[in-house]
């Protein structure tokens, strides 16, 4: 009996990307395969079509929607499949010992090793070491043909003489006794364990990539598909290892951590091993019922059972540690998430093994992994972006583009190369001068060879050239002006930075960019792109109509107010209008962070470098209330909230308006459903949601039995358990979204119905924010100065943002100052007379000898304008409307103090820095407590905001009280502002009824060492000071009697397993 697959086919997804986001479905469509049993007793063949499940598919963003979230497969970095050879010295004699590993894809290691006695031994799946010749011996060579093909080394030769195995039979049946022990060796089974470990390929498998290795490594013939070991390459795996010993020509060890010996796992093949898993799983339920089910009875739909392929990749999808939920704070954050490589993960390093050498910069790491944009912290180095060019060939392996150089010109032909290839060539840098015919305009060409040695060569021996100065940087990076005048760690923190900009109410696109901004916004994909050329016909907020040149009428949406995944707000705007004409390609919506369809993450504010009162001590900034007033740096925040009505074992509850105990100003806004009007503005502790729970039952005195009797269930008892507004989160309700199961919604097992409400939040600027540069340049600001009191220029502009002057010499982001400059320059515009000079000539060459005011401009990376040209064009900045120029050349003004008016003792820098505001706010960390949710076990305060906790007084500052002989305080704090029960359910009542506090009692965690100590059979008692035990009492009923007369609901919360002490 045989059953095989064939023909797979995907039919039609199951629901648009939209609808999945909001009904919390996934994007996916069904596969179907044609699966034919054969009966080979009789030949009968029955085929059948089978579904074989939901596969998620991408969205055209190269996303995954799952349940309703959206997500990204980040592609994994891994050791690539193939042959390794290493030197090492040897730690006792001064010589150097060579080994060799054979990594499959999947299977056993074969690992070949010579030791300090000269020795040739092999090592089988990590297990005990043998001579290589018993394993040559077992796959059939004779001792004959080892001398005949290993004559010439001394080692082989040295290790056959000491190996005393005769044969192929003995061979084999050593080889079973190192890998099984303690079973009894027979020809057959050795034989077999031999060809399952590396000649089967359902066990073994180098894949093609593999193959390929082996075959440029050992220099060997086998066809690619082969994927399993063969003679051939253990033999010539073995030659190899030898001659590398004997230090001959040609023969070298591998370097691991070269991108020639690294590899991509992309989405595909990640979600490839998951079906291959799962489809194994499957395979042995069909075996099983095979045997078990009647042969006549047997169809293809009885054998599968498909569970074990879904389960596989639902749990890819759901719980895999390269499954990431889509950082969509920006459309950067975006495009850099998808653009990720990551070392971690299933099969991948860890954190804490991974050691210096694999997280290092690499020489061929050169345009294709960037050398900057990494995080800080324990993964430094094990998660990369792909650089700005590079991609990713069919092995997996990454390759950049350059062109190519004949004969000393430069043509435009352009090759890929992987990092192998691109070893064996002379590259010169992009920045090369060219003469007008692309011959090479200097006499020495600067050049890099392999291993990043650098080399001044004739123009003659180059064989590459670099396409591009930004080649080696990611896109985040490439995103930084001036990027070649700041210090690697803080242009990493610029990076990465970059990625946390919340979106502003209005964007603007910064004055000096680096040219990458559009293409960065188009490619991220959240503004709208024209598909087909056209005329704009109609358009309003929420969509663009296109008549197209085809005469089809396209329509494209447009996303109003929507959530992301961070909690920042989603908005598009039409930047055309009727009866533009637009292109294919063209942006004809703006996204959230784009000005005109590029990227714009921040301001252009007016920066001055100076003190201020100490106010900017280490790294604090000073902003205007102009800032604020004029909402220049407000962002709009959304959050989502969300309740559902369950069946509880007392009855199912119920969402409503009808509550117990709430006051009607209370249900003021909630309709008759008990749900939130839109448009209404809450505050924390307002009801969004009304839900009542059934309670428990309690014991009935007859007269509610008798009210029970006359007026039926409805006397029953429910608590109302709303959804409320959290701690510390205010704003408007913008969004209602209902789900029922009558509705015919899909909803959790349990569930009855579902509930969503959006507030959004209009967040000004305010002290505590945090504000970044581009430069790794960020800080908190510390005040809000009136502009009246901002320091001002002699036309009397006030800066709007001082910085202190600092933080920019330790740092060493000198590209701040340059961008500081010349966003002076691009504000004021300028004109640059007469061309004496070699940068005033080139200006002229490309017509920008002349700008009017607020000109954006672009100094790409490591192709920037240069000091000549930056104080050249200050000293050509255009004159205010009085005539005068502000600031000259030195780039610095003539400040005056706003408070005083006087004038500051010396010039100080000033110009237009980009300022971006960050996703680290200080409305999302403020925190405040007096009574919540105390652990279950030690009865203290839960830690932490999200769990409404308090502040943990520790064991170092109890000492500080200790210090201070504040022992009443410390009291205070160990008792009853922690965990004695009884004591601060009293002193709340004290402190209601105004009287005093009384005498703390014994505290929980006490009790609980107490406990601890009995549970190790030690019998401990408490002595009262005149030596009587005294007896430990339970929480007693004067906590609850206490309690419920002050209000306070001592019942443990649902779902959460924690007493709380919160008041009604």
């Amino acid at each position: 009996m045989s059953l095989s697959f064939s023909d797979p086919r995907f039919d039609e997804v199951k629901a648009s990307i939209e609808e999945c986001k909001e009904k919390d479905l996934t994007y996916c469509a069904p596969l179907f395969v044609t699966a034919e049993f054969t009966n080979n007793s009789t030949g009968e063949i029955k085929s059948q079509t089978v579904f074989m499940g939901d596969f998620p598919m991408m969205t055209p963003k190269g996303t995954f929607i799952i349940n309703g979230t959206e997500r990204i497969v980040v592609s994994q970095l891994v050791r690539s499949p193939g042959v390794y050879f290493s030197k090492e010295p040897d730690k006792t004699s001064d010589r150097d010992l060579s080994s060799v590993k054979v990594i499959p894809s999947r299977g056993a290691w074969l690992e070949f090793d010579i030791d300090k006695r000269d020795t040739v031994g092999v090592r089988i799946d990590r297990k005990r070491r043998q001579a290589v010749t018993v394993i040559l011996k077992a796959i059939g060579w004779s001792a004959d043909q080892i001398r005949e093909r290993f004559g010439w080394s001394e080692l082989m030769m040295v290790t056959l003489e000491k190996d005393h195995i005769a044969g192929q039979d003995e061979a084999l049946l050593d080889i079973y006794r190192k890998l099984r022990p303690g079973e009894p060796p027979t020809r057959e089974n050795a034989q077999t364990l031999l060809d399952n470990l590396f000649f089967n390929p359902k066990r073994y498998d180098v894949a093609k990539v593999g193959r390929y290795k082996f075959n440029k490594k050992l220099e060997v013939n086998v066809p690619i598909t082969t994927g399993t070991l063969t003679e051939d390459d253990v033999v010539a795996t073995v030659e190899y290892l030898c001659r590398l010993h004997a230090g001959e020509d040609g023969y070298e060890a591998d370097d691991i951590d070269h991108f020639g010996n690294r590899r991509l796992r992309t989405v595909g093949e990640l979600i490839q091993n998951q079906v291959r898993v799962g489809l194994s799983r499957m395979e042995r339920v069909v075996r099983e019922r095979m045997t078990t089910q009647d042969v006549e009875a047997i169809t293809p739909q009885t054998l599968i059972n498909i569970r074990p392929v879904v389960a596989a990749i639902k749990e890819f999808f759901g719980t895999s540690q390269l499954s990431q939920f889509m950082d969509q704070t920006n459309p950067l954050a975006g495009l850099t998430h998808r653009r990720r490589l990551s070392a971690l993960g299933p099969g991948g390093l860890s954190r804490d093994r991974a050691g210096f050498e694999v997280r290092d910069v690499h020489p061929s790491h050169y345009g294709r992994m960037c050398p900057i944009e990494t995080p800080e912290g324990p993964n430094i180095g094990l998660i990369g972006a792909l650089s700005t060019f590079a991609r990713v060939n069919p092995f997996g392996f990454v390759e950049t583009p350059y062109r190519k150089v004949v004969e000393g010109r430069v043509t435009d032909q352009i090759d890929y190369l992987t990092a192998d290839e691109e070893d064996r060539y002379v590259k010169a840098q992009a920045n090369a001068k060219l003469a007008p015919d692309n011959s090479f305009a200097e006499d020495r060409v600067l050049v890099r060879r392999k291993g990043g040695e650098v080399d001044q060569v004739l123009p003659s021996q180059v064989d590459y050239m670099d396409v591009s100065p930004r080649q080696m940087v990611s896109v985040a990076t490439a995103m930084i002006p001036f990027l070649e005048h700041d210090d690697a760690n803080r242009a990493l923190m610029g990076a990465n930075m970059q990625r946390q900009a919340v979106p502003l109410v209005k964007a603007e696109a910064p004055l000096v960019g680096t040219g990458m901004e559009y293409r960065a916004a188009t490619d991220a994909g959240d503004v709208v792109v024209a598909e087909v050329s056209g005329v704009v016909e109609d358009l309003c907020a929420d969509y663009i109509t296109v008549h197209q040149d085809d005469g089809h009428r396209r329509t494209y949406l447009l996303h109003k107010f929507r959530r992301s995944n961070s909690g920042s707000c989603v908005n598009q705007k039409p930047v055309v209008a009727e009866g533009d004409r637009v292109e294919v390609g063209q942006v004809i919506a703006d996204g959230p962070c784009t000005d005109n369809g590029e990227m714009a993450l921040g301001r252009n504010l007016l920066v001055a470098f100076m003190p201020w009162e100490g106010h900017n001590y280490e790294d604090a900034i000073i902003l205007s209330q102009r800032l604020v007033q004029e909402d220049v740096l407000t962002s709009i925040h959304i959050e989502e909230h969300e309740v559902d009505a369950r069946d509880t074992k007392l009855g199912p509850e119920e969402i409503t308006r009808d509550i117990p105990n709430v006051s009607e100003e209370m249900l003021a806004d909630l309709d008759e459903r008990g749900i939130i009007r839109i448009g209404a503005e809450v505050v924390p502790g307002d009801i969004l949601v009304g839900k009542v729970t059934p309670k428990g039952e309690t014991e009935l005195t007859p007269e509610e039995r008798l009210l029970r009797a006359i007026f039926g269930e409805k006397a029953r008892e429910v608590r109302d358990t709303s959804l409320k507004v959290p701690h510390g989160e205010t704003g408007t309700v913008i969004g209602v979204r209902t789900f029922s199961r009558e509705d015919g919604d899909e909803l959790p097992p349990g569930v009855n119905e579902l509930v969503r409400v959006y507030v959004a939040q209009k967040r000004k600027i305010q002290d505590g924010d945090k504000l970044a540069g581009r430069h790794g340049n960020k800080g908190v600001i510390s005040k809000i100065l009136p502009v009246e009191d901002m320091p001002f220029l002699e036309d009397g502009t006030p800066v709007d943002i001082v910085l202190n002057p600092l933080g920019v010499p330790g740092r060493m982001n000198i590209g701040q100052v340059l961008e500081t400059h010349l966003g002076w320059v691009a504000k004021t515009g300028w004109k640059v007379e007469g061309s004496d000079e070699p940068w005033k000539k080139a200006l002229q060459s490309i017509g920008a000898d002349t700008a009017e005011p607020n000109t954006n401009v672009a100094t790409p990376v490591f192709d920037g304008a240069n000091d000549d040209e930056i104080a050249g064009l200050l000293a050509s900045t255009l004159p205010n409307r009085d005539g005068t120029q502000l600031i000259g050349e030195s780039g610095k003004a003539k400040l005056f103090d706003g408070r005083s008016g006087e004038p500051l003792p010396d010039p100080i820098s000033v110009g237009y820095l980009y300022i971006l505001k960050l996703n680290h706010l200080v409305d999302d960390k403020i925190h405040a407590r007096s009574t919540g949710p105390y652990s279950m076990i030690t009865q203290q305060p839960l830690g932490g905001k999200a769990q409404f906790g308090g502040q943990r007084f520790g064991e170092m500052e109890c000492w500080a009280m200790q210090a201070y002989g504040a022992a009443y305080a410390l009291q205070e704090l160990l008792t009853i502002k922690s965990d004695d029960v009884l004591g601060r359910v009293k002193v709340y009542e004290a402190i209601v009824k105004g009287e005093n506090i009384p005498e703390p009692g014994i505290p929980e965690s006490f009790k609980v060492l107490l406990k601890e100590l009995q549970s190790l059979c030690l019998n401990v008692e408490v002595l009262s000071s005149d030596g009587v035990p005294l007896e430990m009492r339970e929480t007693d009923d004067e906590v609850f009697r206490a309690a419920e007369e002050l209000g306070i609901d001592l019942a443990r919360r649902p779902n959460e397993g924690i007493l709380s002490v919160d008041e009604v």
